[in-house]
């Protein structure tokens, strides 16, 4: 992200393509979950007023670059998030992860213990988005992410 011009941010440059902004602002909400799984919520930093709504899964990406925060703020919440993942997943005790993950539906017929959901949260998830920049990166012109 650091090579991506603030003004480019949030642009779709086609209606299948979720923007830098969106994907950063998606991921960057789901700590709070992360570390509720970790039974460190305490760690969490606060997903800002309306950030929930806007990100959650299933809501539209759109080329709208005045509907979403800033690349800083993004950029800030989101790596604020993790930061807070990594330092609770370094002391997390095994018998957590092995308990049966208290989500509902799909995401605990997907993953049924908490490890399980952890790993996902913390490494699946943000491959999946973060593969999306680096393939708007490549549309936009400004080459590999890697």
């Amino acid at each position: 992200c650091k090579t991506i011009p603030a003004d480019k941010f949030a642009h779709m440059p086609g209606k299948d393509f979720n923007s830098p902004a969106f994907n950063i602002g998606h991921l960057s909400i789901y700590p709070v979950r992360l570390l509720g799984l970790l039974n460190r919520a305490e760690l969490a930093p606060l997903n800002p007023a309306g950030w929930e709504d806007l990100f959650k899964a299933g809501s539209p990406c759109v080329d709208e670059p005045a509907r979403y925060p800033s690349k800083d703020a993004l950029l800030e919440h989101y790596y604020k998030g993790y930061r807070a993942c990594s330092a609770a997943l370094r002391t997390v005790n095994d018998s957590i992860l092995a308990e049966p993950n208290p989500a509902e539906g799909r995401f605990k017929e997907m993953f049924p213990t908490r490890g399980g959901a952890v790993i996902f949260l913390a490494a699946g998830h943000p491959q999946s988005h973060l593969g999306q920049i680096s393939m708007w990166r490549r549309v936009m012109g400004l080459g590999s992410a890697m």
